[in-house]
């Protein structure tokens, strides 16, 4: 999905914008319980209890080399489905915003700019009367490599 008309779920980490389409969103919780995962790589913060189901909850800050949150920091969590069986997973945001129509005519590929490791998860930005908001393909942010601890932050 790359620069058409859609609605946009938002939300926020460190400060900035991301957006992931509506459709891929099932719901918004705020705070949810986290169990840790024992051995999983850092962004794994854990699974939660979503309605009987364990679901992944994937910590969007150090998803995208970012400082982790202080544990007294409450997160906010988007349920998202991905991959090709659209299983849920959560990310951990800092906040969540609304949902934001966008227009193609406002679509930019990502900057040369962004790091490599930002523009592996997001698919481009669109401008906004309030700043940037970035694309996430939250799809991209299931490839986590267990063995590369080294994150290039934005």
């Amino acid at each position: 999905m790359t620069g058409g008309d859609v609605d946009l779920v938002t939300m926020f980490v460190d400060g900035v914008q991301f957006g992931v389409p509506v459709l891929k969103v099932r719901d918004v919780l705020d705070s949810p319980q986290t169990y840790p995962v024992p051995l999983a790589p850092p962004e794994i913060k854990g699974s939660i209890n979503l309605r009987g189901r364990i679901v992944t909850a994937i910590d969007l800050r150090v998803r995208l080399g970012l400082e982790p949150r202080s544990e007294a920091t409450r997160s906010k969590c988007v349920i998202v489905e991905l991959g090709a069986n659209c299983e849920p997973y959560a990310l951990l945001v800092d906040e969540v915003g609304d949902v934001a129509p966008v227009f193609a005519k406002d679509y930019e590929p990502n900057p040369v700019t962004l790091s490599r490791a930002w523009a592996a998860m997001c698919r481009g930005l669109y401008r906004q009367s309030d700043g940037l908001l970035l694309l996430l393909d939250a799809d991209s942010v299931l490839m986590i490599d267990p063995y590369d601890r080294e994150r290039t932050a934005a």
